[in-house]
């Protein structure tokens, strides 16, 4: 009984930090300064070498603490403490989502190459993919999560690109159709264009599973990344993002990180360790919430179709991903409205718990058009083939009561209902 592996859960609220080194305070102060102070000039010297991998660490060598720009105490905590649920070697955290995003295409796509991208992802992505890229010579296929294996690489053959295959792009679930690709499949996928020279790298965006219900470099990911933003954050009141993945891979994010110099402030971080201390239970009731929520909408006579893990078919390919994928069904839930953009608007219009805004993985309730909203940029014929229409709404479930929710939901959706049958009524006094 001398030893014992303590869960992530646990060691959230103390892994990393010497409360000695901060006057014996049980929580991490925020550490706001911009620069820190040598004790000599030979220290100052083998920091930076360190720093700009002028040489390897020495045994049980840690990098000091130089300038808030390379390092800080509550960024190197908060690196620390994400690294236990991916099992990562090390972490980067940014200053937004998109930031962790851009960071990690720029470090690993040079002009020429061609990036594999999973349809859908988030709307900031496609723009980055499909507005930004092209300018640095960087080409793009994009690929759908119905396509098989075998499918996906003929169309990678017949690009006459597959020389230029440097990394596949993944985002699932996807935002905003819970659409979901497996891992495994892109990780056989990126060995298939690897050569001796040249690894072809995977990363996944792994925003909606948070880093509680899905681990993609277990799976075969040489990166996952997250809008901590999202879960992590789970306030709405931080931007950030973060990648984690292996000693090698992680070295070059960091690297180009110090100098982009997108890095998350010091107090950012320290919320951020605030929100780690109740990742688990916030989505785990955010979860258990979404399962009855999905259930109602499934049944609602008002509702086409719900968009949900919890609702895969047992003997559907997606069921089988799913199992292999993630530990829970998620809290996001997508659905399309009977009707189109105007029996969208009229159900947001009349929430009064949820809230109209766009994010997720909030403790409140966020509801949002993403057709009109987070997807507006993307192309309107791909916005069709993706399933992102003018009926679709998609719900982050909050931390509310259940019945509450319930009772929002349905009484905006009888809001609907009742604005449809007096458009009909007054049509039919017209024309008599």
């Amino acid at each position: 009984m001398s030893t014992h592996k303590y869960s992530p859960e646990s060691l959230m609220m103390t892994y990393g930090y010497k409360p000695e080194l901060s006057e014996g305070a049980v929580k991490p102060p925020v550490f706001q300064t911009s620069t820190f102070v040598f004790k000599t000039a030979e220290e100052g010297k083998a920091f930076f070498e360190l720093a700009y991998g002028l040489r390897t660490k020495e045994q049980d060598e840690e990098l000091g603490l130089i300038y808030s720009r390379i390092n800080n105490p509550n960024l190197e905590i908060l690196e620390n403490r994400l690294c236990l649920w991916d099992k990562a070697d090390d972490c980067a955290v940014f200053e937004s989502g998109m930031s962790a995003i851009s960071t990690v295409l720029l470090e690993f796509l040079k002009p020429g190459d061609l990036l594999l991208y999973s349809k859908p992802t988030y709307g900031g992505t496609d723009h980055f993919i499909h507005h930004f890229l092209p300018k640095i010579g960087v080409e793009a296929l994009g690929f759908s999560p119905k396509q098989s294996c075998a499918e996906t690489i003929q169309m990678v053959e017949e690009s006459g690109k597959s020389k230029n295959l440097a990394m596949i792009y993944v985002e699932t679930p996807a935002n905003p159709t819970n659409s979901i690709v497996d891992i495994e499949c892109c990780r056989n996928i990126a060995d298939q264009f690897s050569s001796v020279n040249k690894k072809v790298h995977v990363a996944v965006d792994n925003t909606y599973m948070g880093p509680l219900w899905s681990h993609p470099l277990e799976l075969g990911a040489d990166l996952v990344l997250y809008s901590a933003t999202k879960y992590i954050g789970g306030h709405s009141d931080l931007i950030a993002g973060a990648v984690l993945g292996n000693h090698e891979v992680m070295k070059r994010i960091k690297t180009l990180r110090t100098f982009l110099g997108n890095m998350a402030s010091p107090h950012t971080c320290w919320l951020l360790l605030r929100s780690l201390e109740t990742l688990k239970v916030r989505m785990e009731q955010q979860m258990q919430n979404a399962k009855v929520v999905a259930q109602f909408l499934n049944n609602h006579d008002k509702v086409e179709k719900v968009y949900y893990l919890g609702l895969l078919e047992p003997d559907s390919e997606d069921y089988a991903i799913y199992q292999k994928q993630y530990s829970s069904p998620g809290a996001m839930i997508s659905f399309d409205i009977k009707g189109g953009e105007k029996e969208a608007f009229q159900f947001l219009n009349h929430l009064q718990l949820f809230k109209l805004a766009v994010s997720l993985g909030s403790t409140e309730g966020l509801a949002q058009h993403p057709a009109s909203m987070t997807h507006i940029a993307v192309d309107p014929e791909s916005r069709r083939e993706m399933g992102v229409t003018d009926k679709l709404v998609r719900l982050s479930i909050g931390l509310e009561n259940v019945k509450d929710i319930i009772w929002d939901i349905e009484q905006a959706l009888e809001k609907v209902e009742i604005a449809q049958i007096e458009t009909s009524n007054y049509k039919i006094s017209t024309n008599i």
